[in-house]
């Protein structure tokens, strides 16, 4: 059984850092692409960040510069490192996993339930 489970989130000031993790479990997690979705109050979800089984990364425009993903094989983890937290960063953060890589939410198959980032000014 594929499961997906996030943590990390808070809240937290602006200007502030926070890591995102994701645990993997029920499927070989090297060999899928993996990505960060997120949702914020009456918005659609959107991609934010993603990495390919073999490391490719690639970054919505909005967050290129203070979003790092990152994955360690070993521990099943996905990570979304976020530095200089803006007020408007404030979503629900998704991972999600697929066997293609890309941006698009249909690429991917499995989900995480989300893990809550709120950032006051």
């Amino acid at each position: 059984q594929v499961q997906l489970v996030e943590s990390g989130g808070g809240v937290v000031q602006a200007g502030d850092s926070l890591r995102l993790s994701c645990a993997a479990s029920g499927f070989i997690f090297s060999t899928y692409a993996m990505g960060w979705f997120r949702q914020a109050p009456g918005k659609e979800r959107e991609f934010v960040a993603g990495k390919s089984s073999g490391g490719t990364t690639y970054y919505a425009d909005s967050v290129k510069g203070r979003f790092t993903i990152s994955r360690d094989n070993a521990k099943n983890t996905l990570y979304l490192q976020i530095n200089s937290l803006k007020p408007e960063d404030t979503a629900v953060y998704y991972c999600a996993a697929g066997r293609i890589f890309g941006s698009p939410e249909n690429l991917y198959s499995n989900w995480g339930q989300g893990t809550q980032v709120t950032v006051s000014s």
